[in-house]
């Protein structure tokens, strides 16, 4: 029986033929009765035992308790799977690679594996058609696919995309995993290594680093994160002009603190990572640094801002203090140092940062948007209907000055500083709102799945720390219940040996006595 391919396949998509991959015609052809039943027939109950089966022509196969016939015939159509292979056995040694059991008897070749699995298998051999079950795991059916020799290539269409995408997201999270722990037998060695200072060190750029680590860790994350409301309630009163003269030595003293802590914290960070040249080029990293390096260059720098005031030129040095100032301001960035104990700012980052295809695709379709509307409303506005603008200073004059009406149109803003007045301007218009919900909307529907993927990873990857937190307090609980075991029942038995002792001592004290 030749294999039933639906679906796709490698040809070419330019030749006549390969369309009816997507629209298969319906061949009638006649019905025949019987004919599953003669490829694949399971046997139930006791028809397993009164069936006479002529093995010459009849492979008896038991998967897991489950007992089926296959004709020799069906299953050399398809040579590469194990159940084909079983005929060519003509030693118990070789039927050993192949099943793990034989009955000389009965001619019967057991498979340990799982029989609902194997529905699919049998469904396979009969019909030619490969599909996914709900109730079977896509992981468990692939490796029994392997089991059985049967090619992933062999499945329709919508279920090898289904599984193929599963498992390529499962070798990743396994990936992952397996550098998670790698990382973490990392660490374990580097602890257990570290003696006196080095590992007081140790345990500081631990509890640093992973918040989830312990209780320092915790105490750690809850004094960060004051430091960087602090920082940033400091910066928006410096900002006030009334407080600026009153309070600017005591902010002064509140930043310097600040930098002072987050300075601390950034070398013992560095120190404590394994590779220093992915801590430098990491971008929470960089923006930790750029926040703090313009404190001290303000400090090394003396900038007299009477002199600048007073100043009538753009000196080298006025533009220097601008730089500084701008980059004193960059002091806001340290909001961004939350990230670091918020899942949901992780999930943001990250979802941006595997969203840059999706972001792509948006942009694209908002220049498109963009470079088409604004040449129709140009026309609509100055060239159909040139006194309709009540504001000669807002109006479409050109193409390129409607460009940034288009993209707040089209982008869903729509601040009102332009406005189309004609009745064609509105058409215009009507159309460009419309085309900007669609262009929004398809692109962030992916969006949002990977920001869900990417927040259940982080959740359970969060999770998963804790609980191996918990073990190791777990653990050095139960050690420390051995221990003080150890030592109640070492003091008992050194007391009874001194008892005993005692005892000796007495009873030779009256022996004496009485001799």
């Amino acid at each position: 029986m030749g294999i039933i391919r639906t679906g796709l396949d490698d040809n070419s998509l330019s030749s006549d033929d390969s369309f009816g991959e997507f629209f298969p015609e319906t061949l009638e052809t006649e019905a025949i009765k019987g004919l599953y039943f003669q490829h694949a027939h399971r046997l139930c109950g006791t028809e397993a035992s009164q069936l006479e089966i002529d093995h010459t022509q009849t492979a008896l196969i038991n998967v897991g308790g489950s007992c089926y016939t296959f004709p020799w015939s069906t299953l050399e159509d398809f040579p590469e799977s194990r159940l084909s292979q079983l005929r060519l056995c003509t030693t118990p040694e070789e039927r050993a690679k192949l099943c793990d059991d034989y009955d000389e008897t009965r001619h019967e070749f057991f498979f340990d594996r799982d029989p609902v699995a194997f529905k699919v298998i049998r469904n396979f051999l009969a019909r030619g058609k490969l599909c996914l079950l709900r109730e079977i795991c896509n992981a468990a059916l692939h490796s029994e696919l392997e089991y059985w020799g049967i090619d992933v290539g062999h499945m329709q269409p919508c279920c090898r995309h289904r599984l193929l995408c599963f498992m390529d997201d499962l070798a990743k999270r396994q990936s992952k995993h397996e550098e998670w722990m790698r990382k973490r037998m990392l660490q374990k060695k580097a602890e257990m290594e570290a003696t006196g200072l080095c590992r007081l060190f140790w345990l500081l750029g631990e509890a640093v680093e992973n918040p989830h680590s312990g209780s320092p860790g915790k105490v750690y994350a809850c004094i960060s994160v004051a430091m960087v409301m602090i920082t940033v309630i400091s910066l928006c009163i410096s900002t006030v002009p009334e407080l600026q003269k009153d309070e600017r030595c005591a902010m002064f003293v509140v930043e310097s603190i600040c930098v002072v802590w987050f300075t601390f914290e950034f070398v013992v960070r560095f120190f404590h990572a394994q590779s220093k040249l992915d801590f430098v080029s990491g971008p929470l990293n960089i923006i930790d640094a750029t926040a703090i390096l313009p404190y001290y260059i303000s400090l090394l720098v003396d900038i007299k801002d009477d002199s600048l005031q007073n100043s009538t030129g753009r000196s080298s040095l006025d533009k220097l203090g601008l730089i500084l100032r701008v980059m004193r301001a960059l002091r806001i960035l340290y909001v961004m140092r939350l990230a670091r104990h918020s899942v949901g700012l992780q999930t943001l980052g990250l979802t941006m940062q595997r969203s840059m295809a999706d972001f792509g695709l948006l942009l694209l379709f908002v220049c498109v948007a963009v470079t088409l509307f604004s040449p129709l409303v140009h026309l609509a506005e100055s060239e159909l209907a040139p006194k309709a603008a009540r504001s000669p200073q807002v109006s479409f004059s050109s193409i390129p000055a409607s460009y940034w009406w288009s993209i707040i149109s089209v982008t869903t803003v729509g601040y009102g500083d332009m406005v189309p007045y004609s009745i064609p301007g509105q058409l215009v218009a009507l159309m460009i709102i419309l085309s900007g919900i669609l262009i929004v909307a398809f692109p962030s529907t992916s969006i949002f799945h990977i920001f869900c993927r990417t927040y259940l990873d982080l959740k359970e990857e969060n999770d998963k720390l804790r609980k191996e937190e918990r073990g190791a307090e777990l653990d050095c609980l139960w050690h420390l219940c051995l221990l003080l075991h150890s030592d109640y029942r070492e003091r008992q038995e050194r007391l009874k040996r001194e008892d005993d002792v005692q005892l000796m001592g007495q009873a030779g004290i009256e022996l004496r006595s009485l001799q």
